[in-house]
């Protein structure tokens, strides 16, 4: 490239191109090199042409400056912080859990046959969630059903009669026996009165005092084996009511009201008794477990109220303390804080929750309202103007309530706070308007 291109390219990037000639030797090597009027005159020619391009330049940077000076500013709306009355809180964090959860499991062995719900699905206490295959059941009842007819054909009873007042003499069984045993009692009091009178021998005496004796064991038999027998028939309707139990266990109910968090088993999976197939949980009333400091913890009442808010989400919750633990965790020292919260859309459990207890009236403390507010890698910052330009000054935040920010450090009654930052950059001239 030629000195004249390197002069206009150095125009054009608003920049002076340093002076080289030939080879790259500068003006001096030059000079000390060659001697003689005519050189020095050519010389002194170059040097001032460099003088007269930095001299360009120079005009060029100044009257750039000063455009930058000259053009006009921007206007803001400020407002200066302000004195805000905040709730006496201590802050909390925890988790919103379910009031309940519980693993919903067969009661008897078997076969699944469907599920009537999936994940996320709501269900009230007592809906059918799942089904097993009946028909072993179904053969079951029928097998019970019929060894209780019998029991009750052998006691002598109508199907499902009352035994409870059932009198063990008034039986079939039980009246045949004592038949057997009256006549040998008329039998055994005919002989004594004939051998009495020795129309009878001895041994015909005997016999019919050994027949009474049989006869008695016989009906005392009869009078236990009706006993028995009525057991037996309460023990064969007990079997038909376990049978028909296990049949209606077949299907698989819910517990109580809430929503389906996880499903286990699947369709055609057999499974042994107590094998879960469901994870339900109750979703009304859910239950917020926080954790309070020690320090903080001697303030805490149940009945006080509190406000706290879930990740992802910027409203507020309003909820009651309601059980507070006897004692402190050793290992982050603190005390677990229980309150109920009536379910809402958007309140899930297991979500991350900060909480603030309101245990007092209010107090005045130095407040920005929240949208002033900058904050990059954990700092927060708000934008001031101080001298007509924009500046950048870190705060300390402390409580929030109603959109406002407690200011613990950082700024001044009397600073000017922009009032909203977005978009304007530190250094550049503002014009402030409340």
């Amino acid at each position: 490239m030629s000195q004249d291109e390197s002069n206009k390219a150095g125009k054009r990037r608003g920049t002076c191109a340093p002076t080289r000639f030939g080879t790259g030797r500068s003006l001096n090597d030059r000079l000390e090199s060659r001697s003689g009027p005519l050189h020095l005159f050519f010389a002194f020619l170059l040097l001032a042409f460099a003088l007269t391009m930095a001299a360009g330049c120079g005009s060029a940077a100044n009257t750039t400056a000063k455009a930058a000076e000259e053009r006009p500013s921007s206007r803001v709306t400020v407002l200066r912080p302000q004195s805000f009355l905040f709730e006496q809180t201590v802050s909390a964090t925890g988790s919103l859990l379910a009031d309940e959860e519980a693993q919903i499991s067969l009661k008897v062995a078997g076969r699944i046959q469907s599920f009537q719900v999936d994940i996320g699905s709501c269900v009230k206490q007592g809906m059918v969630l799942a089904s097993v295959e009946p028909q072993d059941l179904e053969l079951r009842v029928q097998q019970a059903e019929a060894a209780l007819e019998q029991a009750e054909a052998r006691l002598g009873i109508a199907p499902g009669g009352e035994i409870k007042n059932l009198n063990p003499e008034q039986t079939a069984t039980a009246r045949q026996a004592k038949a057997v045993l009256e006549e040998t009692r008329l039998k055994r009091d005919r002989t004594q009165e004939l051998g009495q009178e020795g129309i009878v021998s001895k041994a015909e005496l005997d016999a019919a005092l050994a027949s009474y004796g049989v006869a008695e064991a016989q009906y005392q038999q009869a009078i236990e084996e009706v006993l028995n027998r009525r057991a037996i028939v309460v023990q064969r309707r007990s079997e038909v009511a376990i049978a028909r139990q296990e049949l209606q266990d077949a299907l698989v109910r819910a517990p109580f009201n809430g929503c389906v968090q996880q499903k286990i088993a699947n369709v055609g999976e057999y499974l042994n008794e107590g094998a879960p197939v469901l994870s339900l949980v109750r979703m009304d009333p859910l239950r917020l477990r926080l954790q309070v400091a020690e320090r903080d913890a001697s303030a805490v009442r149940t009945g006080q109220p509190l406000r706290f808010l879930v990740e992802g989400d910027s409203t507020r919750h309003p909820a009651t303390v309601k059980r507070i633990s006897p004692a402190i965790t050793p290992e982050g020292r603190m005390v677990v804080v229980e309150a109920e919260v009536p379910y809402q859309a958007g309140l899930r459990p297991g979500s991350f929750a900060r909480a603030e207890i309101i245990i007092k009236g209010q107090d005045a403390a130095l407040a920005v309202p929240e949208r002033t507010l900058t904050s990059f890698a954990g700092i927060d910052k708000v934008l001031v103007v101080d001298g007509g330009k924009v500046v950048e000054r870190q705060v300390e935040l402390g409580r929030r309530q109603d959109g406002m920010v407690e200011i613990r450090s950082g700024l001044t009654r009397e600073a000017l706070v922009i009032s909203a930052p977005r978009g304007i950059s530190v250094g550049q001239p503002v014009s402030p308007e409340s």
